[in-house]
């Protein structure tokens, strides 16, 4: 561990291996230089930041900062501590625009300060919420109730005033079966000046229930997060919690997973071409995309016995197998619908009226991604090959063979083409799963034992939107004391302030749609 650490420059600071972390504990002074170096000299990309409460265990606040190596599974957490007097720490937002977020979301659930942010806001909780009220202190009960807002606490929102420019509320209620944002338009004429959203109306206290939880109830409770992503975050959460108790999945066990994983991938990446398509006014589109999520969605009820994959991951493995037959019937019908999904895609491309829509729309600039740190399809779009199949890969992902679907552009259409050749990619990694699957029978489940006392863990996956990150730790009785979940709208929702600039007001559903957030992701 140390010729690691010293490879960073980290071997004069105290540290330990936790599990797959590799965590470093440095002063609170030189946080910025440590952290600057990580990310400017040594290519490691920020994963999540994550706050805790641990006065009872005779420690004050901890912040750990997780970076991750690309290519070599590399995870390392630098930590700081708070003191629960001071409540300050300092801001890293003059090192990467990336680090916003995480110290406001830090500020608004644990009460610290962020010294040095230029904007310290509250964000997820709305302003009917006590100023002093911060969920995931150890002291404030879950199950803590407040009264129902009232009009003059509803939004935040500000809007821009000058001659000409008017403001378009839309939400939190919004048309057809989606959750509740509210955004805010300034525009002049059907340009966009100003974009803001305010999220947080399905904020459930997600993070503070999985501490409330017994262990065989948490899964649950991940895989409800995102509905349209419950395989993946059931997946990151349960290989967080097997690298905490050093179980290892039986390779049936972990291609079923991937199977399931990539099947999740499709009907999403399905649904996502169709309502891009539909938004531009080409209905023919929209429907094949529909029909092509149907085919998939109805395999996932078959193979999990929910159209969602709900109750398919188990800790340890997962909840039904796949005999020779039904493997054999799936394979057929992936290269049935492979090869009308192709149909589908080639008349598209022929029509001239969609591809204008798409091209030069919502196109985001390379330094600002870089800056906020893009992620998932998103990022992809502008060129960089961030894949955590490939990164750090699980499950057996490492015994398969696929690209990393890349374009440049960074536009919608850009997206379009990076969902179209992710699907391709999936295909791909589905028949060699398929082929792998042994025709013998073998356990998909193993035993979790007790959890151990006081350790950490991360569990890493790429859903269909982007990477996701879970982190878990217990306490000195081997119970979760915290669980930080990071789904890829978190990071990404924030830079439709800048996205939405050069474009007008019709073009949103369609920019929308290219990204295709979470609002339950964001919101925990």
């Amino acid at each position: 561990m140390q010729a690691l650490l010293s490879r960073f420059g980290l071997d004069r600071f105290p540290s330990k291996q936790e599990s797959n972390l590799y965590v470093v504990t440095v002063p609170q002074e030189v946080l910025l230089g440590t952290v600057k170096s990580l990310l400017a000299d040594h290519g490691f990309d920020l994963k999540t930041v994550v706050a805790t409460d641990e006065r009872q265990a005779g420690r004050d606040f901890v912040i750990r900062y997780i970076f991750g190596l690309p290519k070599e599974s590399v995870l390392v957490a630098i930590e700081i501590d708070v003191d629960r007097y001071a409540l300050s720490f300092p801001s890293l937002v003059f090192v990467s625009q990336s680090f916003s977020l995480y110290e406001q979301e830090i500020k608004s659930m644990f009460g610290l300060e962020p010294v040095g942010h230029p904007a310290p806001n509250r964000i997820i909780l709305h302003r009917h919420y006590p100023a002093d009220f911060y969920p995931l202190r150890k002291d404030t009960p879950w199950n803590t109730s407040f009264p129902l807002p009232t009009e003059d606490t509803i939004t935040t929102v500000q809007g821009v005033e000058g001659e000409g420019i008017y403001q378009i509320p839309v939400g939190p209620v919004h048309a057809g079966i989606i959750e509740p944002g509210h955004f805010r338009f300034s525009a002049l004429g059907e340009e966009i000046v100003k974009f803001e959203a305010e999220l947080g109306y399905v904020h459930k206290g997600t993070e503070k229930l999985f501490e409330t939880l017994p262990l065989e109830g948490t899964l649950s409770l991940a895989e409800h997060i995102s509905g349209d992503s419950s395989i993946h975050h059931s997946l990151a959460y349960a290989q967080a919690i097997e690298t905490l108790t050093g179980v290892e999945v039986s390779e049936r066990a972990k291609l079923i997973r991937m199977v399931c994983a990539e099947l999740e991938r499709l009907a999403n990446h399905f649904n996502d071409l169709g309502f891009i398509m539909l938004d531009t006014g080409f209905s023919f589109g929209g429907s094949h995309g529909a029909r092509l999520r149907e085919r998939v969605m109805q395999w996932n009820e078959r193979v999990s016995g929910s159209r969602f994959f709900r109750g398919m991951i188990l800790l340890g493995g997962v909840s039904r197998d796949m005999e020779e037959a039904f493997v054999d019937e799936l394979q057929d019908d992936l290269a049935l619908l492979e090869a009308d999904f192709k149909e589908v895609i080639e008349i598209a491309k022929d029509s001239d009226s969609l591809l204008n829509r798409l091209k030069e729309t919502g196109r985001l600039d390379k330094e600002i991604a870089d800056d906020y740190g893009v992620i998932g399809v998103g990022a992809r779009a502008l060129g960089k090959e961030m894949d955590a199949r490939v990164d750090y890969p699980y499950a057996a992902y490492e015994a398969v063979q696929f690209s990393v679907a890349t374009e440049t552009y960074g536009d919608v259409h850009a997206r379009f083409q990076v969902r179209i050749k992710e699907v391709y990619q999936s295909f791909r990694i589905l028949n060699q799963v398929l082929a792998l699957l042994p025709f013998e029978i073998s356990p998909i489940k193993v035993e979790v034992s007790a959890l151990p006392a006081s350790r950490m863990a991360v569990g890493i996956v790429e859903g269909w939107r982007g990477d996701i990150v879970t982190f878990v730790m217990t306490d000195a009785a081997g119970k979760i004391a915290r669980v930080k979940v990071r789904d890829t709208s978190f990071v990404n929702w924030q830079i439709f302030s800048h996205v939405l600039l050069r474009d007008i007001v019709p073009d949103f559903p369609l920019i929308n749609k290219s990204f295709d957030l979470s609002y339950s992701g964001n919101d925990l």
